[in-house]
C-alpha cells in the first residue's frame, strides 16, 4: 500500500478532473475517480487508482465507492469536488430541467459528497476538501443567471464549511477558475450565446489549460495541514472580466 494518503475527485473523465488525477498520481497518492463515463478514467492510466462510474447525485454510489478506495489505500484525506455543469440561457428561455440539474451537480451533490468524508477527517484531526468554484461565483455575466447562482452558493458553503471545520484542524478551501478550456460548455446549444462566450476567449487569447488549474489544487494541498489559501482564484492574465 502506497504510504500517501487517498484523493478522491469527482468528475474525473476530462478538464480540470482528469489533469488533477494526472498531477495527483504523479505526486505518488492513490486516487479515487468518479465520474458518469468509466472509459476516459481507465485511458488515463493511472496506477493505484479505484474507478467509480457514478453521477455525483447519486449518494449511496459515491458512497459505496469510498468505500471500496478506503479499504485498499485508507482513509479520505483529500476530496475534490469538481464535478460541474455549465448550461448558459436566459432565464426565460432556460429549459427548466437544467436549471434544476445545475443545482442538483454544482451545490446538492457537494454538500452531500462532503458529508460522506467529514466525520471521519474531523475525528483523524486531518483532511482536506478542495471545492471548485468560479470566478461565476464572484461576479454576474450575461446569460449565467442560474450558473452564477449555483457558484455564488458554492463559494458561500465553502466559507461556511471552513468556519465549521476550523476548530477541527479540516481545510475547506475554493479553487476559482477564470476561463479554462473544458468541456463545462456541451449543455449550452448552439446559438448566439454560446457565439458570444467564443468571441470573447478568443479574443482574450484563449482561455488557461486544465493543468493549470491542477497545478493551483496541488500546491495548496501540499502546505502543512495548518497553512490554508482559504480561496483561489486563477484566471488568464488577459482575462478582464
Amino acid at each position: 500500500m502506497t504510504s500517501l494518503p487517498l484523493v478522491v475527485i469527482t468528475g474525473a473523465s476530462s478538464g480540470i478532473g482528469a489533469a488533477t488525477a494526472r498531477a495527483f498520481s504523479a505526486a505518488g497518492h492513490p486516487l479515487l475517480l468518479i465520474a458518469r463515463r468509466l472509459a476516459p478514467m481507465q485511458a488515463l492510466g493511472l496506477p493505484d487508482a479505484e474507478l467509480a462510474e457514478a453521477d455525483v447525485t447519486d449518494t449511496a454510489a459515491v458512497a459505496a465507492a469510498i468505500a471500496r478506495a478506503e479499504g485498499r489505500f485508507g482513509p479520505v484525506d483529500l476530496l475534490v469536488n469538481n464535478a460541474g455543469l455549465m448550461a448558459l440561457s436566459t432565464v426565460a428561455e432556460q429549459d427548466p430541467a437544467l436549471v434544476q440539474e445545475q443545482f442538483d451537480v454544482n451545490c446538492v451533490a457537494l454538500v452531500k459528497n462532503s458529508q460522506l468524508v467529514l466525520p471521519g477527517m474531523q475525528d483523524r484531526r486531518h483532511g482536506t476538501i478542495v471545492n471548485i468554484g468560479s470566478i461565476a461565483g464572484k461576479q454576474l455575466y450575461e446569460n449565467h443567471v442560474v450558473y452564477n447562482g449555483t457558484k455564488y452558493a458554492v463559494h458561500a458553503m465553502t466559507e461556511g464549511l471552513r468556519r465549521e471545520n476550523a476548530a477541527h484542524g479540516v481545510r475547506v478551501l475554493l479553487v476559482a477558475p477564470g476561463m479554462v478550456d473544458t468541456a463545462l460548455l456541451s449543455n449550452t446549444g448552439e446559438g448566439d450565446v454560446l457565439d458570444g462566450y467564443r468571441e470573447y476567449k478568443q479574443s482574450i487569447g484563449g482561455g488557461l489549460v486544465p493543468d493549470d488549474i491542477a497545478r493551483a489544487i496541488l500546491a495548496a494541498y501540499q502546505l502543512p495541514q495548518h497553512v490554508s489559501f482559504r480561496e483561489i482564484v486563477v484566471a488568464p492574465t488577459s482575462q478582464d472580466a
